[in-house]
């Protein structure tokens, strides 16, 4: 499998194709990285150092990845943060010469606006970019739910609003949509869910919720999520994307945090039980539910107290 994955790079820390390409790698694909930035850090410490590449500049590392031969028998671009008109139209550029040398490809974008605390965080020309050019053009889309809202103008905040919504952004153009972040009333505030929904039906995966915040891990799950459903056809794998995330990423550190620490939160290292309990298989799916405008019916990924719960709505 083969992935250009255009996305920003940091020297320190975890972000974008920093954090996107070993975890690839390390499933077995073959990664064509461009950068878009090359910064010392991410931008969320306040301070950073290094050049912005312009449009022009992935265009120039596209091109030669083409005179090279590599653009044929590509799987997938991916896409990530866009800093502004140049560099998405450099994007579209690049997913358009893919398609050409391999009609298969698909477009993977992560549309990063924002979330639901601090608002948008993209200027509004980025804002307009993502949502009535890029997204249109995208087989795959990969936001969080308020990412969602703001592409499709409506305000999701419930297991059926989000439905509804992720049914208006297939209408624009992606078939394939993953809300890395699903927030309702009724969920446990100690799991997080996404949901994936595509023509076949729609899966929900809730998991323990790690402690801390993680910059990069939203990177790694579309990539990650990407590489599996292209590599087993069913969108099901979103739940063995976010596995990867746990056991690959952040199972390691969280277990060292866990010797230093005195929450008895981490002490139990709750997702890493999770984790090992996937490893088991899928149960039987129960009887169908009604909910939402179809059916849903719940699958149980492991028999055991600390279980990862997937929703299919038929």
């Amino acid at each position: 499998m083969r992935i250009l994955s255009i996305q920003s790079l940091v020297s320190y820390g975890h972000v974008g194709n920093s954090a996107a390409v070993f975890p690839l790698q390390r499933i077995g694909v073959d990664v064509m990285p461009v950068p878009t930035v090359c910064f010392s850090n991410h931008t969320g410490y306040g301070a950073w150092s290094g050049p912005m590449l312009s449009g022009d500049n992935v265009r120039e590392i596209v091109s030669g990845i083409e005179d090279r031969g590599g653009l044929e028998n590509v799987d997938a671009v991916l896409s990530g943060y866009q800093g502004g008109n140049d560099i998405g139209d450099a994007i579209l550029d690049a997913v358009a010469r893919v398609k050409k040398h391999s009609p298969n490809a698909i477009y993977a974008c992560d549309p990063v606006l924002g979330n639901a605390t601090s608002g948008c965080h993209v200027s509004p020309e980025v804002q307009d970019l993502i949502r009535d050019r890029v997204v249109p053009h995208a087989d795959l889309i990969a936001p969080n739910q308020f990412e969602l809202g703001f592409i499709t103008g409506t305000s999701p905040d419930s297991l059926s609003s989000t439905l509804e919504a992720a049914d208006k952004a297939r209408e624009i153009g992606p078939r394939t949509i993953l809300v890395k972040n699903v927030v309702r009333p009724d969920r446990d505030p100690d799991t997080i869910e996404m949901l994936t929904v595509t023509d076949d039906g729609a899966w929900i995966v809730q998991t323990p919720q790690l402690p801390g915040k993680t910059n990069g891990s939203g990177d790694v799950t579309t990539a990650l999520f990407t590489a599996h459903l292209l590599r087993s056809g069913t969108p099901q794998t979103h739940s063995r994307a976010r596995l990867q995330v746990f056991s690959s990423c952040l199972r390691s550190p969280l277990r060292r945090a866990s010797v230093n620490c005195n929450s008895s939160r981490r002490r139990k290292r709750m997702p890493t039980r999770a984790c090992a309990s996937l490893r088991q298989g899928c149960a039987e799916p129960p009887p169908k539910k009604s909910g939402h405008s179809r059916e849903i019916a719940i699958l149980h990924a492991s028999r055991r107290a600390n279980h990862v719960i997937l929703h299919s709505r038929a």
